[in-house]
């Protein structure tokens, strides 16, 4: 909890929200009732934002270190868990563990590694980041996430040229084979990725049973110190046969690599 995750979240309308800019990065969550939009400036501080959505406990989470933005059921069966974050690193993705039982999750895959949930799996929900002006446009009746903390320097990226490095930061695993660069964005889905490089250039790509759709304009916030101001890195919606949004990830190579060597 050294990194305080977000426990008793509150929001405003998307109408009286005026600290955002259209650039930055939300992930959206669309899962019926009013669409919610967290802002990733607030993961930046906090990485897990424990909510609850229609009646659904939700852990809304985001490693900058991974580029790993997900959102989990929270519940195990019956018993809903709430998440905080706990100083770990494993492949330089966040280990999370949960405050009912101290059980420790890794958030790149959602599954238990230790404790009495080692084993066991989150559910992914369908969720995407995108644009704020993207988030607004699409939903002027919706809500979201209010600043945690007043007067706080939200909206600073303290990894500055991240995504642009030679190699990720606290990590030794194995890097990417092929010539594929470690710290280029892949979108997953499932066991499978693909180059956010050829998304960028074709601009849809339908396989697998999903299309993957390359839109808008979305500010990359592991690029420069004001998270606003990061070079468009677009965004990315991922879909089924019938046009239903799918659970994914955007993350870096190596994560991707790390966590789905056989993918």
């Amino acid at each position: 909890d050294g990194i305080p995750s977000i426990d008793d979240p509150t929001f405003l309308k998307v109408a009286n929200e005026r600290r955002l800019a259209d650039r930055e990065p939300v992930i959206a969550l669309e899962l019926g009732g009013t669409p919610r939009a967290y802002p990733i400036r607030y993961f930046m501080v906090h990485e897990i934002v424990n909510d609850s959505v229609n009646g659904i406990p939700v852990a809304v989470t985001f490693c900058p270190l991974c580029n790993s933005a997900m959102v989990f059921d929270a519940r195990v069966g019956s018993r809903a868990l709430e998440f905080g974050v706990s100083g770990n690193l494993r492949n330089s993705d966040m280990v999370m563990y949960d405050r009912q039982t101290e059980s420790w999750w890794q958030q790149a895959i959602g599954e238990g590694i230790v404790g009495g949930y080692a084993g066991r799996t989150l559910k992914q929900l369908p969720s995407w980041m995108e644009s704020w002006a993207d988030f607004k446009s699409r939903n002027p009746e919706g809500i979201v996430l209010n600043a945690p903390r007043r007067n706080f320097n939200y909206g600073y990226n303290p990894y500055v040229n991240y995504d642009s490095s030679a190699r990720p930061f606290l990590y030794d695993g194995t890097l990417p084979p092929n010539g594929i660069d470690p710290m280029e964005r892949v979108v997953r889905v499932g066991d499978n990725a693909w180059p956010m490089t050829r998304l960028t250039a074709e601009k849809t790509v339908t396989e697998a049973g999903i299309t993957l759709s390359h839109v808008g304009e979305q500010a990359s916030a592991l690029d420069t110190g004001n998270i606003a101001k990061g070079r468009s890195v677009g965004t990315l919606r991922v879909r089924d046969a019938q046009g239903h949004d799918v659970p994914h990830d955007v993350m870096f190579a190596f994560a991707f690599q790390a966590f789905f060597p056989d993918g």
